[in-house]
This record gives C-alpha cells, sequence and structure tokens, in this order.
C-alpha cells in the first residue's frame, strides 16, 4: 500500500485525494499508473476554497433528466474531492437557486469510478466479418492502441460500405460519427418519439404545443394562481429533480388543491397532498373520454356551466356538427361521438370505469372540479403518451383542456409539463449560441423507426414513414452518444441483431449495455473532461461548465475521436472541424443571448475583452454583455432575476385565445383542430389509421390484452400491466453503475399487496416477470400505492442476462416491451403486459453488491 501511495504521489495525487476518490482496493485496480492518472487540466478557472483545499470549478450535470442542474466541484491534486450546488446568489421563491439533486451530487463516483474504461479494446474472438459474433457480450477483452482501434473502425467501415452499400451501416442515435459517416458516403439512422410518446408529432397538427420547442403551458409564477393543479401522469419529484417541485411547492403555499391521476401514490402526490385518482396505464384516454361526456351531462349555462362554449365556438374547430373545419364529415364531431349518437355508445362514466378503473363516481367529480373551478392547471407528462396507439390520448387530453376553456388565462392552462418545463412553460430567457462546426448532407434516406430497428437488422425490412417498405441489410452497427440497445424496446431481440451484424463499434466511459455487445469499444471522455460546454435548464438560465479535470487514462473526446477517423477515412476532418474544440466552446458562448428587459429583445450574454480573447488563445471580437466571461465561468450559470409583474412572464396561447382572427394558429384553419385531418391523412403513411376526432380504441399491448376473453372478463395468460416510472437511482440509464445510488435506491419491482398475498409473494422476494418479449427478475416491494393488476418496474436498469436460464437478472424494463409500431410512428414503452410468480431459482443478492464491470487486461 505505501508503495502504492508513494506512485500516487509521484502523480501529484495526495493520498487524501486518493481516499475520496475511490475506495483503496477499487482504486488499485484503476490507477493508471503505468502512464500518470493527471494531466495538466485547464489552469486560471475556477475560485480558491476558502480553507486552501484546492479549487472550486462550475461541473456539468449533463444528464438527460430536465433539472440540469448547477453543480460545483472542489478539485485537489486533479481530482474531485467534494460537491456542492448552487450557492451564486440568495435563494427565494422568485429567484430560486438551481440545487442539484442525488444524482448529480453522486458525478464525482461515475467519473472517477473503478468501472472506467481506459484503453481502446477488443473482443478477444473478433475477426474481420465478426468472427465468433455469437460471444458478443459474453468474450473476453483485449487491450489495444488508439492506432489499432482507429485502423479496425476506419477499415471495416470502408469494407462494409463496399461490400454491402452505405445503407449497410446504422449510426445510432446521434452524434458526431453521424456527421462521419455522411460525408463518407451516408449512413442508415433512426428516429423516433423517445421520451415524447404520441406528443411528439400529433399535438403541433391540432395547433398544441408538444411541451420542448414550444410550450403550452404557463410559466412558474403564473402557476401560483391556479386554483387546482391536475398532475396527469405527471411526477416531477422523480422524473425532474431540481427546481420544479419547489415551484410546484409555491403554487401549494399560494392555496391551489392538488389532483395526481396516476397508476401509483407517486412521491409528488404525497409531497402536495393530492388526491389520488388511480387508473391503469393507457386507459387515460378512457377517462377523459368519460370525463368530458360527465361535462356534457351535468353543463348547464345558467345554473352549472362546466363547459365554456364561448372557447369552444372562438377557439376551435370540430366539436359539434354546427363548428367543423371546411369538408369535414358533420357526423365526424365530437360531441356526438361522445354522445354515442351515431355509435349507440355513450362514453359515459359508466364505460370509461369498465376500460381505467375509475369509479364512476370520481370521474363525474373530477368533471364538476375540474369544470366547476375557474383557473386549473391541467398538466401531463410524456410518460402517459408512451404508449402504443398513443395518439389519441393526446388529442383527448387536449380536447379536455379546450372544452373547459383551461388555456390562454392566468392560472388556466392545459399542457405537457415535464423534463425543462416542468411547471414552468415558456420560450427561453437564456439562449445558447453556435459552436461554429460544420455539417454534411447524409447521402442515405434510410430511416428506422424506434420500433423496428431490431426487426430491420433481424429480417431485413422496415417501414419507410411515408413511403413503405423498404429492403435493408444492417451490417456495421455504430454507438455514438446514445444507450440504444439498452433504452429501445426489445432487448432480447436486440442482443440476437447485435450477434448477427459483421461488426459492432461503441464510443463509451463505462461497459455500458452497448459497449457490452460491441466488438471495439472506445473509451470516451465525460464533460468534465472536455474543454467545457453549455447546458440548457429551465427557461431562466443556461449552466455553463469548463475543463474540471484532464482526461483519464487514454480516453478522447468525441470530436477528437470524429476528427481521427475522418482521417483514417482519407478524408479532410476540417471539412466537418475547421476549428479547435476550444474555438467551438468560446463560440457557443460568444454567441449566446440573454432576454433584453423589455422581455421581447435578446442582448449578449457575455462581455468579452481582448484580454479574454488573448488568454483563451481564440479568435473572436470584443463584446459588451450581460455578464463578464470568467465571471461567467466561474459561477457556472446565469440565471435572469424573475418576480411577479416583471416583463418575462408567460401565458400560453394569451394571444390567440383573446383574439384568434388576430392572432391563428398554424393549422388550416387557424384553429385548435379537436377535428383534425392532418392526423388523419399523415396517419395514413404511418403505421396504423387514427381518426380525426380523439375516438377510443384498444391499446395494443394495452389493459384490453391482459384478457383472453375481454366480454367474460376472462384473464389471459399475461394478466398483469407493467409501466415503466423513472427512478432516482438513474437519469434514464445513466448512473444505473454508481454503488452509491444502487445503495441508496435498490430498483424493486412495485405490486400491488393483493396481488403479491393472492400469488404467495412476499416482500423481499425475487419475483419472475416474463412475456413473449423475454423475462426479467426484481425484488419485490408490496405496497397498497400501486393500482391492482399493475407492476411498476422502474426504467432504465442495466441488464444483465443469465444466458443459461435466459433470464435478465436486473430488471431492464425493455426486457418485456415488444417492437411494435402504431399511428404515426410513436414508441409504446408503458404499454407492456406480462405474468409474474415467486422465483423458484436462487434468490437475487442486493445489486449493490454485484460485481463491477471492471475491465482487466
Amino acid at each position: 500500500m505505501l508503495d502504492l501511495v508513494q506512485k500516487i504521489k509521484d502523480f501529484k495525487m495526495t493520498r487524501r485525494s486518493f481516499i475520496g476518490w475511490t475506495s483503496a482496493a477499487a482504486a488499485t485496480a484503476a490507477i493508471p499508473v503505468s502512464r500518470g492518472l493527471v494531466a495538466k487540466a485547464e489552469t486560471g478557472i475556477g475560485t480558491e476554497d476558502k480553507n486552501g483545499e484546492g479549487i472550486w470549478k462550475a461541473a456539468a450535470c449533463w444528464h438527460n433528466c430536465g433539472g440540469r442542474c448547477v453543480n460545483k466541484v472542489l478539485v485537489q491534486d486533479g481530482v474531485v474531492v467534494r460537491q456542492k450546488t448552487d450557492d451564486t446568489h440568495p435563494d427565494s421563491p422568485d429567484f430560486p437557486q438551481q440545487r442539484g439533486c442525488l444524482r448529480g451530487r453522486s458525478q464525482r463516483h461515475q467519473v472517477f469510478g473503478a468501472d472506467r474504461l481506459k484503453y481502446p479494446m477488443k473482443r478477444k474472438n473478433w475477426a474481420v466479418g465478426g468472427g465468433k459474433k455469437e460471444l458478443r457480450g459474453k468474450d473476453k477483452w483485449v487491450r489495444i492502441s488508439w492506432a489499432e482501434a482507429l485502423d479496425i473502425v476506419s477499415s471495416e467501415i470502408t469494407r462494409i460500405s463496399k461490400k454491402y452499400g452505405n445503407e449497410a451501416l446504422w449510426a445510432t442515435g446521434s452524434g458526431q460519427i453521424t456527421k462521419v459517416l455522411s460525408l463518407n458516403g451516408g449512413c442508415t439512422t433512426d428516429y423516433g418519439t423517445t421520451s415524447w410518446g404520441a406528443w411528439y408529432w400529433a399535438p403541433t397538427m391540432m395547433g398544441v404545443a408538444e411541451g420542448w420547442t414550444d410550450l403550452g403551458i404557463n410559466d412558474r409564477i403564473d402557476l401560483r394562481n391556479s386554483q387546482l393543479i391536475v398532475l396527469w401522469g405527471e411526477n416531477p419529484a422523480w422524473s425532474s429533480p431540481g427546481s420544479p417541485t419547489y415551484n410546484f411547492m409555491q403554487a401549494k403555499k399560494a392555496g391551489a388543491r392538488f389532483i395526481s391521476i396516476d397508476p401509483s401514490y407517486t412521491e409528488s402526490a404525497r409531497t402536495f397532498k393530492a388526491d389520488w385518482v388511480p387508473v391503469r396505464p393507457g386507459t387515460d384516454h378512457a377517462l377523459a373520454l368519460g370525463i368530458m361526456n360527465a361535462l356534457l351531462d351535468e353543463d348547464d349555462p345558467i345554473t352549472n356551466p362546466l363547459i365554456d362554449w364561448d372557447f369552444l365556438y372562438r377557439c376551435t374547430v370540430g366539436f359539434d356538427a354546427s363548428h367543423m373545419p371546411e369538408g369535414a364529415d358533420p357526423k365526424e364531431n365530437v360531441k356526438d361521438y361522445l354522445l354515442g349518437t351515431y355509435d349507440n355508445l355513450p362514453k359515459t362514466p359508466e364505460w370509461a370505469s369498465e376500460i381505467c378503473g375509475v369509479e364512476p363516481i370520481r370521474i363525474r367529480e373530477l368533471a364538476r372540479q375540474i369544470g366547476s373551478t375557474n383557473r386549473v392547471a391541467l398538466l401531463t407528462g410524456w410518460g402517459p403518451a408512451r404508449i402504443n396507439d398513443g395518439e389519441g390520448w393526446v388529442q383527448a387530453f387536449s380536447t379536455l383542456g379546450m372544452m373547459t376553456g383551461h388555456m390562454g388565462r392566468s392560472g388556466s392552462m392545459t399542457g405537457v409539463s415535464c423534463h425543462r418545463a416542468a411547471g414552468n412553460g415558456g420560450p427561453w430567457l437564456v439562449k445558447a449560441g453556435n459552436d461554429g462546426y460544420l455539417s454534411v448532407k447524409n447521402p442515405v434516406t434510410n430511416m428506422l423507426n424506434h420500433n423496428e430497428i431490431f426487426t430491420a437488422v433481424l429480417d431485413g425490412k422496415f417501414h419507410q414513414k411515408g413511403e413503405g417498405e423498404r429492403k435493408a441489410n444492417i451490417q456495421l452497427i455504430y454507438h455514438q452518444f446514445n444507450a440504444t440497445l439498452q433504452t429501445r424496446g426489445a432487448i432480447q431481440m436486440g442482443i440476437e441483431a447485435h450477434r448477427k451484424v459483421e461488426f459492432v463499434v461503441s464510443h463509451a466511459y463505462v461497459l455500458t449495455t452497448n459497449a457490452k455487445y460491441s466488438d471495439v469499444v472506445l473509451p470516451v471522455t465525460t464533460e468534465w473532461e472536455t474543454e467545457g460546454g453549455m447546458l440548457q435548464g429551465n427557461r431562466e438560465m443556461y449552466i455553463v461548465y469548463s475543463n474540471v479535470i484532464a482526461p483519464l487514462y487514454e480516453a478522447k473526446s468525441d470530436v477528437q475521436i470524429a476528427k481521427e477517423l475522418t482521417e483514417k477515412l482519407g478524408l479532410d476532418s476540417k471539412l466537418l472541424y475547421p476549428i479547435s474544440e476550444k474555438q467551438a466552446f468560446f463560440n457557443k458562448l460568444a454567441t449566446s443571448k440573454v432576454i433584453a428587459a423589455n422581455g421581447v429583445d435578446y442582448e449578449p450574454l457575455v462581455t468579452i475583452t481582448t484580454g479574454d480573447i488573448k488568454e483563451w488563445g481564440v479568435m473572436g471580437t470584443p463584446q459588451q454583455g450581460r455578464i463578464g466571461l470568467k465571471e461567467l465561468i466561474e459561477q457556472g450559470v446565469y440565471q435572469v432575476p424573475r418576480k411577479p409583474g416583471d416583463n418575462f412572464g408567460f401565458i400560453a396561447y394569451k394571444s390567440f385565445v383573446e383574439n384568434p382572427e388576430s392572432n391563428p394558429l398554424s393549422t388550416p384553419s387557424g384553429k385548435f383542430e379537436i377535428h383534425c385531418k392532418t392526423i388523419h391523412e399523415e396517419s395514413k403513411g404511418g403505421w396504423t389509421v387514427i381518426d380525426p376526432i380523439p375516438k377510443y380504441v384498444p391499446k395494443t399491448k394495452g389493459f384490453e390484452d391482459t384478457f383472453e376473453n375481454w366480454e367474460k372478463k376472462k384473464k389471459g395468460d399475461y394478466p398483469f400491466q407493467v409501466y415503466n416510472p423513472h427512478y432516482l437511482r438513474r437519469s434514464h440509464s445513466t448512473f444505473d453503475n454508481v454503488q452509491q445510488l444502487r445503495e441508496a435506491w435498490p430498483n424493486p419491482v412495485f405490486i400491488n399487496m393483493s396481488d403479491g398475498k393472492r400469488l404467495g409473494i412476499k416482500e423481499g422476494d425475487t419475483v419472475l416477470l416474463y412475456n413473449e418479449y423475454g423475462k426479467t427478475l426484481r425484488p419485490a416491494h408490496l405496497t397498497e400505492t400501486m393500482t391492482p393488476g399493475v407492476i411498476a418496474l422502474p426504467h432504465g436498469a442495466w441488464v444483465q442476462l443469465d444466458e443459461k436460464e435466459e433470464v435478465d437478472k436486473a430488471g431492464a424494463d425493455n426486457m418485456l416491451t415488444g417492437p411494435i409500431a402504431t399511428g404515426l410512428g410513436t414508441s409504446g414503452w408503458n404499454t407492456a403486459v406480462c405474468n409474474m410468480k415467486k422465483w423458484d431459482g436462487e434468490p437475487l443478492i442486493e445489486d449493490v453488491k454485484w460485481d463491477q464491470r471492471i475491465i482487466k487486461f
């Protein structure tokens, strides 16, 4: 141990920082004493710790939860020994600090983990053409040099593209490599609705915001004016850590009542003391229709006004036969559909209850509360729309808000409230600039929908949206900045697909699922090891981070890898990257904008001097901005101060609702289209045809599919619904390898107490979940806070496949989801059915006690 400590000191690393980095045992395996851990990181950045213990630097919390809070780290001898969060200004409800959650605060364990990938590596049994492809995911790893790694990757790209054509190259997700392959003749890409679900395409066709580029809810300060806040499938306490929960608490203090409509009693429901309405996954559509039917039944414009007829007539088309869009069949209106005028099936609360599980009396209560309360915030997350056949839910939810007039007014709003806009809608008050990198058009037009990526590999065909079937012959998979194999549907099928193709390569900083099933893995830096960058959080702030530590081991940035690969392919990397990464970072800062005092115009964010340009060693022009460059870098965030009545507030759709004729929407009618021909026509080029109004259809792999015989209510082979809540151990799949988070959040499967009792499952028992797509194991957590017949399997656990038993031990949610494409191409991860039973094999040990994925050569 003393020899090891001396070696560490030789590389300017104190024993104190070494112990703070990781455990001594793990570090023994992890420290690259042959090369030296600490190269010289960026100097002159950061502030001295008041106790003289190091330098505080602004660091990125780069994970995609939507919070992206302020994260600061204490660097000592090239190692982060401590973290803290936002302390840039005093905290207040109007001007809150952007505080990090447990995930962001655990990042030093992520960056300095003993499982960091140290060197480029290849599978032992890889050979040109694939070698023993069946060993992907099981093979041993061999350390190789960067020169050999890039030679292998470039030669396989060249060989496969010459043999099969560039369509055979599939670059997954998005990233720098797509640009490289586009320059080299092109590649197949993929696309889908990811987090949005059916909110991705459908709402914009109706004139409604999708919740990311455009926001359909009011800002956080106006949220305090709401009298009733309905959280429909929204749990910001878990899904959007950081300021959103704090913002909702201010609305609670201002007097708002809360209702939570969700399959489980969430942490948000508990925090806000919400009335809980348990609903089955994927049946929110039926519930919304039942509420709207009850509104029609009980509304009286004089004695009991529940429906905003003025709003419907002025701002929408398609609700009744007298207000249809041009050319539409008058019978195809929502009112007659709700009443069952033509199909003889009124969408009553009783009808809805049979599907969604909410008692009819409760559905009527919801109708009265939403319809009779003057200022209601109808807020939904993307989760309820991550379902098969989900477009109808988006139509129904939006129609409910229009029917009650909860749009375009202070305290009244209807729309998506999640990720960066959880409880805080509105356009960016701070906008990041451009990095100055170039792009090139991809000559290959093949685009695989996320629901078909693995079937395209295995079956050799896919549906090109808007066109029809195309052939596919994927022979190379290049994983760049993503977790495709982990976070897309049908993992078991995905593993089979990875074992079919001739070559798989991944960029990774730890052995992710993508990397585990690859032939070659290229170690990449984390954001702490880059030159720096900017991250968008909520609308009021932008986070800036700079280099925290030098790249560990032999890790390289994605841009550096892309440059070197471009050159290996015989191309000029300057066609894509004419400038350095530091210049690109500077460019982004220099071109960033911030809202002006008038709330309309934008002005430069950063003041840049001649001295700054000289010190950075970059090209640039001095400018006057809101904050100095050095101050911004050291502070790590610029946040626009807010207060009630300022010029930065936002009421969604306000101008349109006040004067639809003068402020038309971008729909054919210029109004909200409850009857939406655009959705209907667009779906004809998709997978299943969508009605122009929100007609209910049973969701594929939804509640109705848990029955063998729906009419007789006889359950089938897979009687349980399973959905995938976001979980505080992870941000999607990121952080699942961090031991401290594994200890704090053990990742059980959540089961209703009555279901567990009926099946003889006790708390902590290992449970097998299975269906036709795969099998997975988890310890059971029995609770009364789950809807009976529903299982909650947290999203994002890294698959750990026992190939002998053909079962995943980690609770990977996508072991149970299928390659199902519906509607416009929505991914339906929250519509899955399964069975469960007590596992009769070896019980699971706690995740925190599992061996880490540490590669030893």
